[in-house]
């Protein structure tokens, strides 16, 4: 018997293009290439900013089983993913609750969360940790993020690394109000978003180097969430290339343009037509993804995506001999302390907090 998701092709003229289940991870399409979604309830913190309960049961390194509700990852004491590399792409994490404490090769450090992001562009070459600290010893500790891969062109593959931090309070939100007065909220973390009422753009840019910083690429990344019954109009995109796809991930049901769906699913739509969105009975929440195709080969090996094979077999040569910089941190999954506050520094050893006066000292650092 097959295990391949079931696609259902829509009927002729449909902007809806196919739909089929959300698995692990959730399908992509170019610019796109790996998009999953995390929601762990993490229990009670312990002293060491792990769940204060046995892991006994677990495949501890490689934890994935959702028991209880919740995965240490590759985590031993902290759930997350301890130092690993990537090249020849772009990470953008959204994390809609719970923390992450980043690390890297180039010094760089960030605690994020509660509606931040943060979007990291490996390009010729970076080594990082994704480490979840637990922080609330009477629990719970909830966890729920999207990590979403953005190819890159062959021009900028081998573009300098570095990371973006866009703050809950800094990313575009726009309401919109149907005639019974049920809302859908839409985040725009980048991307235009041209409402018959309203124009709507994201106001941070995107990484210089990143696709989606091209002014024809037309990459959009939102969130939406429509309350019971709501109806909206997913405007058209600008590009007559541009693909789009959007997850439906949380809720009963959904029409969309008149197909009613009623699992989770990702959803293939044509981006130059309008889509209406008629919620059902619950409130229901989704991720976008568009963009213009980048057309180039794709040749994926684990965590480096290049052009060719030649390329990848270099990738791996130049990871063996440099490390991309080497590991400075005194262990794989560097945690950044009990204190709940954010922060991000930077490389370059500029340094920024959400809301607060950047020169705040006892940033975390590698010594």
């Amino acid at each position: 018997m097959s295990s391949l998701p079931v696609v259902a092709q829509a009927p002729a003229g449909s902007p809806v293009l196919r739909t089929e289940p959300l698995g692990f991870p959730w399908p992509t399409v170019d610019p796109f290439l790996f998009c999953v979604y995390h929601d762990d309830a993490y229990p009670a913190a312990n002293a060491h900013n792990g769940p204060a309960t046995s892991l006994a049961g677990r495949d501890i390194g490689q934890d994935f089983s959702r028991k209880d509700g919740w995965s240490m990852y590759h985590g031993r004491t902290v759930p997350g993913f301890p130092a690993h590399p990537h090249r020849g792409f772009e990470t953008v994490t959204i994390v809609r609750q719970g923390l992450i404490d980043h690390a890297d090769s180039l010094g760089a450090a960030a605690r994020f969360g509660r509606g931040d992001v943060q979007w990291l562009t490996a390009g010729q070459g970076v080594v990082h940790s994704e480490m979840f600290p637990l922080l609330a010893p009477d629990g719970p500790n909830p966890l729920e993020l999207f990590q979403i891969w953005l190819n890159l062109p062959a021009a900028a593959k081998m573009a300098a690394p570095h990371f973006t931090m866009f703050w809950v309070q800094d990313i575009a939100k726009f309401t919109a109000t149907d005639a019974e007065g049920r809302t859908t909220d839409v985040a725009l973390i980048t991307g235009q978003l041209n409402d018959p009422y309203a124009r709507v753009d994201a106001p941070l840019p995107p990484p210089p180097d990143s696709w989606a910083a091209q002014p024809d690429a037309d990459v959009a990344i939102w969130t939406l969430r429509m309350a019971p019954g709501a109806r909206w109009t997913l405007p058209a995109a600008m590009g007559e290339r541009t693909r789009r796809q959007l997850y439906f991930f949380k809720g009963e049901s959904v029409s969309v343009a008149g197909q009613a769906v009623r699992q989770a699913s990702a959803i293939g739509l044509r981006a130059d037509a309008a889509v209406d969105l008629v919620n059902g009975p619950q409130a229901s929440e989704f991720l976008l993804l568009q963009g213009r195709p980048i057309g180039e080969p794709v040749v994926q090996h684990g965590p480096f995506v290049m052009n060719t094979q030649a390329e990848i077999r270099q990738a791996f040569a130049d990871y063996q001999r440099t490390r991309f910089g080497g590991w400075p941190w005194p262990d794989a999954a560097p945690v950044h302390g009990r204190a709940p506050d954010r922060f991000a520094r930077h490389p370059d050893g500029a340094e920024e907090r959400p809301g607060a006066d950047a020169s705040d000292p006892a940033l975390p650092s590698p010594d």
